[in-house]
């Protein structure tokens, strides 16, 4: 018998008998046995499982709030610049912030998928950056000149050429976030790899506890998940910083509210500042027939200043440019109001 080697017909109906002998001696306090999905459940004290979080394990309220607020201006920052770099309106917001183990957040990921794997020096860390199959192939469909209508999710690793795509909006990505950890520390976030199998992103403790940014990316009708996975070891410094900064904000009477005015520094008020690009008219038919990707033609001149108003009120004229890839307006003169018509008395 020790000679003898098994088939693998053989090995499979003895595995099979196995299973079935462990389900049939899991049973209740009533001696009866437990049905399936009961049994299914059952793990050994010996096997390995999934801790859960501990209090000490995650990081303070106080903390986490601060992540929240700084990752909501990563969301804004990020959307405007990738709205210029698709050359259509993307939207990407802050959708939750939560604190889970490694395990859990592999489990969620899509596979295939596009798990960039980002070195945070010098903190020696590394973060990871996955994106939503659905909404990336958008993007890059954008960024090759198409993106008008909607298109297939092909179910594969990414190619070359989509791998290069997609790292230049993962750089973008990356760029905005070293921008908002300014206020706590100097990072430099720099991609290690790209991994299309979620298991294989990082070799780390499955019960290992990370903290979660998920944004919520839309790309004309296309929506899905970007989501930031940071190791919470790596981030207490750093959120601690960041929460003493949020701390010496509130008791030097700044107002965390952008939208309302602050009485003890009149000058760090919020104003409404608009600029107003051109006017026209169209019919309320070609109203109804606009698309997404439609140009809508006026009678301004390119070369004409645009007109600047804080409050509804024209202040400035200004003319069109961009800085570092957005946006922007010159400011070039006051605007002089023309003089009322008084009728002599």
């Amino acid at each position: 018998m020790a000679d003898e080697v098994l088939s693998q017909a053989e090995l499979e109906t003895l595995l099979s008998s196995l299973e079935a002998s462990a389900v049939r001696k899991v049973s209740d306090s009533s001696g009866h046995p437990l049905p399936a999905p009961h049994a299914a459940r059952f793990r050994p004290s010996n096997s390995p499982r999934l801790r859960d979080l501990a209090e000490s394990d995650r990081l303070p309220g106080v903390q986490v709030a601060a992540l929240r607020s700084l990752h909501e201006g990563v969301g804004r920052s990020f959307s405007a610049a990738l709205s210029a770099q698709l050359r259509t309106v993307a939207e990407v917001k802050l959708a939750w912030i939560e604190q889970v183990t490694y395990g859990e957040f592999v489990s969620r990921l899509h596979n295939p998928t596009c798990a960039s794997v980002v070195r945070a020096a010098p903190l020696g860390a590394k973060w990871i950056l996955d994106v939503n199959p659905n909404v990336l192939y958008a993007m890059i469909d954008r960024l090759l000149g198409g993106g008008r209508e909607p298109g297939l999710i092909a179910l594969r690793p990414l190619t070359e050429i989509e791998l290069r795509l997609a790292s230049r909006i993962t750089k973008l990505f990356l760029r905005e976030l070293e921008q908002a950890w300014q206020r706590a520390s100097e990072l430099s976030l720099t991609i290690d790899r790209v991994e299309s199998n979620p298991r294989l992103v990082l070799s780390v403790p499955s019960n290992e506890v990370v903290v979660l940014a998920g944004f919520e990316a839309r790309i004309n009708d296309v929506r899905g998940a970007m989501t930031l996975c940071l190791p919470a070891a790596s981030l207490a410094p750093l959120a601690a910083k960041l929460s003493r900064t949020a701390d010496k904000r509130s008791t030097s009477g700044l107002s965390n509210d952008p939208a309302k005015p602050n009485e003890s520094d009149p000058g760090g008020a919020s104003v409404e500042l608009v600029v107003l690009l051109a006017e026209t008219r169209i019919p309320t038919r070609d109203l109804h027939n606009l698309r997404v990707g439609d140009i809508i033609a006026t009678d301004q001149n390119v070369g004409s200043p645009l007109a600047v108003t804080i409050e509804g009120q024209t202040v400035f004229h200004a003319h069109p440019g961009a800085v570092e890839g957005r946006k922007a307006v010159r400011i070039e003169k006051h605007h002089a109001p023309a003089p009322e018509n008084r009728a002599d008395d």
